[in-house]
């Protein structure tokens, strides 16, 4: 009998039952404490286990990467914390950090603590520096060979086909929406191409204030499932808010820190606008792509409305203003 999950309902199956006979099958007691945290793309749970401190239990979507992928991440990861950076690396039980159960893969975690960083301010943003100059200092040693590389093509073109071609746009809108997206992935590219050749290092690919978490005065990195090679300012851009101006001088207070470990290249700040592109398209095909799974309908009931998809319209308009105003400036 075919135990894999289904790739439509990825999920169904792993039940409670399912979660504590996985861990138990690596020798560990769990006590029955059972807590579903909040995550999308995966599955996470914090175990209680007997006669130790809890553990957090990540259940891969099956399908999405190779296991080669998800070993390069446990690898870096491992790397990163070897030299001091306050990461939260799998844990290596029987010489394994990937493990299997019920047709499902799965890694432990001891569970970190903290809160979300202060943004905006000075110190917290060169202490964030710093960690990302070593960060990504380390990232610079070598490339992923197993998983993606960020740019335009994978992120921004592929994301306005599939929307377009699994008809998610109301019919009314199809055409503003194509118009927008190849003027939108134009301008971005001709504003990467202003950039020039950029090095792709390893990052952890998804810096957004979420995957930070504060502690003992230092900031901690958790949830390296999206990391790829890519330019360096990708995890630098989304610790910035508020105005350009704003964005400007949270940036120079970030870069302060970073240059203490790491050379940054100054045509990189010309990514921040293209970048914003990519995620912006890539979050709509995102829950697009994971539609069938039935936690997406349960927390984006709004997604296939039709005022959903005017606002993303609004949206992109707005991005290419910005686009087309950069490049003004710079011109």
């Amino acid at each position: 009998m075919d135990s894999r999950p289904d790739p439509l309902r990825p999920y169904d199956g792993l039940d409670p039952d399912t979660v504590i006979s996985a861990v138990e099958s690596l020798g560990l007691a769990c006590d029955g404490r059972l807590l579903a945290l909040n995550s999308f793309e995966n599955r996470v749970y914090r175990l209680g286990i007997e006669d130790g401190s809890p553990l957090v239990a990540k259940f891969y979507r099956p399908a999405r990467w190779p296991d080669a992928a998800i070993l390069e991440e446990h690898a870096f990861t491992l790397e990163l914390g070897e030299t001091g950076l306050s990461v939260v690396p799998p844990l290596t039980i029987a010489g394994a950090t990937l493990h299997r159960h019920a047709g499902f893969r799965f890694a432990l975690f001891a569970l970190q603590g903290g809160r979300a960083p202060e943004l905006g301010q000075r110190e917290a943003l060169r202490h964030l520096g710093q960690c990302l100059g070593r960060l990504h200092a380390v990232g610079a040693r070598s490339r992923f060979a197993n998983r993606p590389t960020l740019d335009l093509a994978g992120e921004g073109d592929s994301a306005v086909d599939f929307l377009l071609d699994n008809g998610w746009l109301p019919a009314e809108l199809e055409e503003n929406f194509a118009a927008l997206g190849d003027a939108l992935l134009d301008a971005a590219e001709a504003r990467w191409a202003l950039a020039g050749p950029v090095a792709r290092i390893r990052l952890h690919g998804d810096c957004h204030p979420g995957n930070l978490l504060w502690r003992d005065d230092t900031a901690h990195f958790v949830d390296l499932d999206d990391c790829r090679n890519g330019p360096a300012i990708q995890d630098l851009w989304m610790l910035l808010s508020g105005p350009p101006t704003e964005q400007a001088q949270q940036l120079d207070w970030l870069l302060e820190g970073y240059r203490i470990f790491r050379e940054f290249h100054p045509a990189e700040r010309l990514l921040i606008e293209p970048l914003r592109t990519l995620r912006l398209l890539h979050y709509q095909a995102w829950i697009a792509r994971r539609w069938a799974d039935p936690a997406f309908p349960a927390a984006f009931p709004w997604f296939g409305e039709p005022r959903h998809w005017e606002g993303v319209i609004a949206q992109m308009q707005e991005q290419l203003s910005a686009l087309q105003e950069a490049a003004s400036l710079q011109a």
